[in-house]
């Protein structure tokens, strides 16, 4: 991006860190998209931060406005920019050129697992349909069509902005669990229902072998409906595709509905596939930095790629990330990670330790000497305590000995006291870094719960494999903690990743709890440290993007060519104040009045001031409400419950008051 001296002698003091990283990288099985490095300085790294990791973006005001954010944090704030990538095959990655050699090593390494995230989670894949992104040119393509339009004489840059503004105000209202796909493509057509049932008797298939696929109720279904014609015939949760197919732009000046020119219909397009390409960021916040703290940690401190007198500098830097304020996905996603590798290694060592003859679930703990385990599952020294002169204690054909490398560096062509993890294969590290034989996890396996020993016996059928402890430990497999990392690394995202994986002893031991706002006292208590509560305030956080979720349930609601959307409401009331800003924009890309259902919770004042009385909180009644706008005024209506029923939370509530509270 520069051709500043400086900037160059930077990138040739980087260009070892940057070709290592990615070679520690592997031997640790991460397998990134190749990154590409760029040295910026710290006007040009503001500049991406507000283009979201990207060089080129279309021309708006928004940028201007993230631009002037992100100075004003860094100068009044203390805040200060680490590092940039994006998801791209190569990756970009951006090195603010003012930084120390620790946090520059701690960027790279950072970098590396991003990169490895980027490519092998599904969800990322999601948006190329399995192939590799080409972000930067996408994005490039779509700001050169923008611009043009902004450059038309028969187009007003200010009706092009306010176009986009409208836009924004809904880009996470998209499908974010499907492929995307151009909403101008044709759908294709499907096979109707009501011809399933016939198609089926067509096949003369035998009574038992339908019985066995199909329930007779649903097979009765396809027979007995006729199809609605409703457009949407099903809620639609991609609200930008159905206004590209069915919007209309309102015309202020005539006063109606009109088609949307081409321009508008194109850069609705664009914005909505930029919306899909970074929902995935969105849907593995805390994953994915937890990730690439997770192996930027190991990188630099446990294998010393910060030098020694590069160390005290990373852990401040270190600190600070982890440290940050608020809901912090680098600390919640590096400790979750940890969690799981510890949890992964432990059962592992369990199943093992109980097939030993004489130990069983209900003497575990007292015939089961710890310390003894711990030592027996601490790293071989030839391979935790590497050194230049240690070499002819390895054996080539060790499976945890990389042959090749070890040749190479008897011939003197690698620098082993520097890089010691040059000489040893994934299995070989895997035991350098079994996580149950770090001293912060020392006392992991004493402390699992009977109940957990219980359950692993009961699926242990050769409970009579092993002679004594020594032989079954000498039988774990130090790789199973990261093997299966990787391969929740490959399916999940961040609300199937909490929903699996918090447990209560996790948040015991991360000291994690509820808190409420209580309408008796007027302010937030704690309420609880259980951890399906915390579990539910944290999904909250994380369905949908912590946003409302919004479905088209009629295209022509009441007969009329309204537009009726729905709020799936999960016991969290819509700021309706927001709402209504909402629906204007969504005015603005329908043409047509549109209208809102949803929920709300009301407290009677009676009823509030006696639970202020009693010291307990009052119970709200919940009711549905529709709010239509018409593109002058806002009106509100009662709804019968029957008609917001099918909208209202069943099986989730993210209420964590307890019962007695504050009594």
């Amino acid at each position: 991006m520069t051709d500043r001296i400086s900037a160059q002698r930077a990138a040739d003091s980087l260009e070892e860190p940057v070709s290592e990283a990615a070679n520690l990288a592997h031997k640790l099985g991460l397998d990134p998209y190749r990154v590409n490095y760029w040295i910026v300085d710290y006007d040009e790294m503001n500049e991406l931060i507000a283009y979201d990791g990207f060089q080129t973006r279309y021309p708006h005001w928004r940028w201007g406005m993230k631009y002037d954010r992100q100075q004003k944090q860094n100068q009044f704030l203390g805040g200060k920019a680490f590092e940039i990538v994006n998801n791209d095959d190569p990756a970009h990655a951006f090195l603010q050129e003012s930084n120390s050699l620790a946090d520059q090593k701690a960027v790279i390494t950072h970098v590396e697992a991003h990169a490895d995230f980027f490519a092998h989670n599904q969800w990322f894949g999601l948006f190329t349909g399995g192939g590799t992104p080409d972000a930067a040119a996408m994005l490039a393509r779509h700001a050169d069509a923008i611009a043009a339009f902004m450059r038309d004489p028969d187009i007003e840059r200010e009706a092009v902005e306010s176009w986009i503004d409208t836009i924004q105000c809904l880009e996470t209202n998209i499908d974010r669990h499907r492929a995307f796909e151009s909403a101008s493509a044709e759908e294709a057509p499907g096979i109707e229902d009501d011809d399933i049932a016939d198609r089926l008797d067509e096949l003369d298939l035998g009574a038992d072998v339908v019985s066995e696929v199909f329930d007779d109720d649903w097979l009765e279904a396809q027979r007995e409906e006729e199809p609605s014609g409703a457009i949407p015939p099903e809620p639609e949760p991609d609200l930008l595709a159905f206004l590209f197919r069915h919007g209309m732009a309102y015309d202020e000046e005539r006063e109606k509905a009109v088609e949307m020119e081409e321009w508008q219909r194109t850069v609705l397009e664009l914005l909505r596939r930029e919306a899909y390409y970074f929902a995935a960021q969105r849907m593995t916040k805390v994953m994915n930095e937890g990730w690439a703290a997770y192996w930027e940690s190991m990188m630099m401190g446990e294998e010393n790629f910060a030098g020694t007198d590069e160390f005290l500098s990373y852990a401040d830097h270190q600190a600070r990330v982890l440290a940050s304020p608020g809901l912090n996905p680098y600390k919640l996603g590096k400790e979750l990670w940890e969690y799981i590798e510890n949890s992964v290694n432990r059962r592992e060592v369990c199943e093992r330790l109980l097939r030993v003859e004489g130990i069983t679930w209900r003497n575990f703990h007292d015939v089961v000497d710890f310390e003894t385990v711990a030592a027996a599952l601490a790293p071989d020294p030839v391979i935790d305590r590497i050194a230049g002169d240690g070499l002819a204690a390895f054996d080539p054909d060790d499976p945890r000995v990389d042959g090749e490398a070890l040749a190479t560096a008897k011939n003197g062509e690698i620098d082993v006291d520097r890089y010691p993890w040059k000489l040893l294969t994934y299995e070989g590290m895997a035991e350098r870094h079994y996580s149950l034989a770090k001293p912060q996890n020392s006392g992991f396996l004493q402390r699992t719960s009977r109940e957990e020993l219980e359950r692993i016996s009961r699926y242990l059928f050769d409970d009579s494999r092993y002679s004594d402890v020594d032989e079954a430990l000498a039988d774990v497999e130090y790789t199973a903690g990261w093997n299966r990392l990787f391969e929740i690394r490959e399916s999940h995202n961040d609300v199937t990743f909490l929903d699996e994986f918090l447990s209560q002893e996790f948040v015991d031991d991360n000291d994690y709890f509820t808190y409420e706002y209580t309408q008796a006292t007027g302010d937030y208590r704690a309420t609880s440290t259980d951890y399906e509560d915390v579990k539910k305030k944290l999904l909250l956080q994380f369905t949908n993007f912590g946003k409302p979720t919004i479905t088209v349930q009629d295209g022509n609601y009441n007969n009329r060519n309204e537009l009726l959307l729905a709020h799936h409401y999960n016991g969290v009331m819509l700021d309706v104040e927001q709402a209504r800003q909402t629906l204007e924009r969504v005015f603005d890309l329908w043409g047509r009045p549109v209208n809102l259902k949803t929920i709300v919770k009301e407290l009677d004042e009676h009823d509030l001031e006696v639970a202020k009385r009693r010291e307990r909180e009052p119970d709200p009644d919940e009711r549905g409400k529709l709010i239509r706008y018409d593109g002058e005024s806002f009106t509100v209506e009662d709804l019968s419950w029957s008609e917001v029923e099918g909208i209202a939370a069943t099986d989730v509530d993210y209420d964590t008051k307890p019962d007695e509270w504050l009594a």
